[in-house]
């Protein structure tokens, strides 16, 4: 008989096995080789732009394939949309650069340094452009040909003299730009006799792996930190064989800036290299030369990314000589997310291939809490009371403030130009949940047992003052009041309704019908008696109480209120709850309070009867299947709200 328990799993595997055969025939890329002749005859003519692009030119093609679309004005780029959240004014200048690099911009002879805190997404974003062109040069697009042999992977059209290039221009209307390496000079004299129409050729792939078009250079002791890393050293085990320790092909090709010859360098922590090594990269960067002695100028074309944190960046400025470095340097900030909905958004990437968070369910507002005391501590330190703090977060986030707009969003972050490059990281707050999960063993954390793992973390970190420690247990507590017992509180009402989102609309309707009646002066009929009646002013000030509209302003809140019905009109839209934030807050409060009674009644008794505990049963069932909770976070949750209301 057959065991139907195991279908699922088995149509898993055989879709899996699908997708690497997929992916293996896509990758499966044409491979070709032959003498630099053949491939002007049959390779260079279908693509004359395409294989002349340099590194800058070849990356900004890259990202666009990845696919682009315009967003507010910006060119928002779908490589890295799915790793990198809450970043996009660094994304937006990042592919500013690049877009300006391959249209032959200066930008492009400056070392782009990406500057921010520890685990802002500076290395996730390097990590993706080297995955990038490596997926991008298996495509026909992405098609890279170099000279088979040459240390440097370099273009074969280095080939062309000096002298025919001029009649090349002509015919292809491309340039050329760059020369041949040594090594290639001496196999060409060696090997061809200087025929250069027989030099092989060949198409190449990009790979970190195989040290093909990405280089990395990690700084280790700066006292013993060797230039040998970036640019090789001779090879003693050949100069027997050449007789020359000048001789290029006695030289050990394995330094970085070869690896990535054709592509991007990655340099991390570059601020911690020698000056001399600084002064080799910018000489690369700016002429697209390095110089190795016994040799001439050797040409490489690749992009030079660094990255470095604040400290190091600080202590570099404060040094006068680095100031000709500082002018030969793109400096692109990469700061934490301002937005807690980001933040969380982080939060759910880090933990989704952890083992131990797969298995523990966190209630819906865990992460957002935490984010938002994340937020809190990056949000740079002036005379902010809590509820001014509290306002410029949401604001952040994207969310409707009473007093505030959208629009002063810059003018804010003008003010606070150093907000997002200090505070607590990602990786803080995973490893207060880590250990929550840890020490309790728990299949299941709520929101409070959360914010009392990251007040542990806090009280029990070493590296930081009684006053900071004190600050950011107070931040928890903004977390708290001003956030979760909205949240937590927002849930449990709603579970007291069998559908809360229709009686929501339809409070929504009845206001609308009543305010615009009160505006033109006309009466309202009644859904029950069909009478025709005055405008319900005892309801429309119960419903605007709740946010504190006061008596001398209801006239403008109401129309205010009837001007965005009339937008969402003629935009085709429905009029909702989400169309007017006030108003949302305003109808939610007026159903609540309808149904604070029950909420005491329900959860309240010692001892319930059958009855009272149907009635709880039923909205913990409702808060895990329509909110996001389970059985052990939704009592939580109740027993929470209760008391919460209880201090009212």
């Amino acid at each position: 008989m057959k065991d139907v328990t195991q279908t699922p799993n088995a149509e898993r595997k055989s879709n899996f096995l699908r997708s690497l055969v997929a992916f293996s025939q896509d990758h499966r890329a044409a491979h070709w080789s032959g003498t630099f002749g053949s491939f002007l005859e049959t390779i260079f003519p279908n693509d004359p732009r395409g294989i002349t692009r340099m590194s800058h030119q070849y990356i900004w093609d890259m990202i666009r394939t990845e696919g682009c679309g315009d967003d507010k004005g910006q060119l928002r780029c779908r490589l890295f949309d799915d790793e990198l959240y809450g970043i996009d004014e660094t994304l937006d200048r990042l592919v500013d650069y690049f877009k300006a690099a391959s249209a032959g911009s200066e930008v492009g002879r400056r070392l782009l340094l990406l500057l921010g805190p520890p685990s802002g997404g500076k290395s996730t974003l390097v990590i993706l452009l080297k995955r990038g062109l490596e997926e991008y040069s298996h495509t026909d697009a992405g098609a890279l040909y170099a000279i088979h042999g040459c240390p440097v992977h370099e273009s074969p059209l280095h080939l062309v003299p000096h002298t025919l290039r001029p009649q090349f221009r002509q015919t292809y209307g491309v340039e050329i730009s760059g020369e041949l390496c040594p090594y290639c000079v001496t196999r060409l004299n060696h090997e061809y006799s200087g025929d250069f129409m027989q030099m092989p050729v060949h198409r190449i792939f990009i790979s970190e792996a195989g040290r093909m078009g990405v280089g990395t250079y990690a700084p280790h002791d700066p006292t013993t930190a060797d230039i040998a890393d970036l640019v090789g050293s001779v090879d003693l085990s050949k100069v027997s064989q050449f007789g020359d320790e000048g001789d290029p092909r006695a030289w050990s090709w394995s330094g970085a800036v070869f690896a990535a010859s054709r592509g991007l360098l990655e340099m991390i922590e570059i601020l911690k290299v020698k000056r001399e090594f600084l002064y080799l990269l910018l000489t690369l960067t700016q002429e697209k030369n390095v110089k190795v002695s016994r040799f001439p100028l050797i040409y490489l074309d690749e992009t030079i990314l660094a990255h470095t944190n604040l400290a190091e960046f600080r202590k570099f400025l404060q040094e006068s000589e680095n100031e000709a470095l500082l002018d030969r340097m793109v400096i692109i900030q990469v700061p934490y997310t301002l937005s807690y909905k980001e933040e969380a958004r982080i939060y759910r990437k880090l933990t989704s291939s952890t083992q131990a968070f797969r298995e523990v369910h966190l209630d819906p507002h865990a992460f957002h809490v935490a984010a938002v005391f994340a937020i809190l501590t990056r949000l740079q330190e002036g005379d902010d009371k809590e509820a001014e703090l509290a306002k410029k977060l949401r604001l952040y986030a994207g969310e409707d403030v009473e007093g505030a707009s959208q629009g002063e969003i810059e003018k804010i972050r003008a003010k606070t130009p150093e907000e997002g490059l200090s505070g607590v990281s990602p990786r803080f707050v995973i490893n207060a949940l880590s250990n929550a999960i840890i020490q309790s063993q728990a299949r299941s954390l709520t929101t409070m047992e959360v914010l009392l793992a990251l007040k542990d973390a806090i009280e029990s970190d070493a590296r930081m003052d009684a006053t900071k420690k004190r600050k950011w247990v107070d931040f928890l507590v903004i977390a708290r009041k001003d956030f979760y017992n909205r949240w937590v509180k927002e849930d449990v009402h709603k579970a007291l309704f069998v559908s809360f989102e229709q009686e929501a609309q339809d409070l929504l309707n009845k206001y609308l019908d009543e305010v615009e009646a009160t505006l033109d002066n006309k009466t309202v009929k009644d859904p029950i008696t069909s009478e025709e009646r005055k405008p319900d002013e005892r309801f429309l000030r119960s419903v605007e109480d709740k946010i504190s509209i006061s008596d001398s302003g209801k006239l403008s809140f109401r129309q205010e209120v009837v001007r965005k019905a009339m937008g969402s009109y003629k935009r085709g839209e429905k009029f909702t709850l989400d169309s007017h934030a006030q108003l949302h807050e305003a109808i939610e409060q007026y159903l609540f309070e309808q149904r604070r009674d029950v909420l005491r009644l329900v959860s309240s008794t010692t001892r319930p009867d059958d009855e009272t505990r149907q009635k709880i049963s039923v909205v913990e069932q409702r808060l895990a299947d329509e909110y996001g909770y389970d059985s052990h976070s939704a009592r939580e949750a109740l027993n929470y709200v209760t008391t919460l209301l209880a201090q009212e």
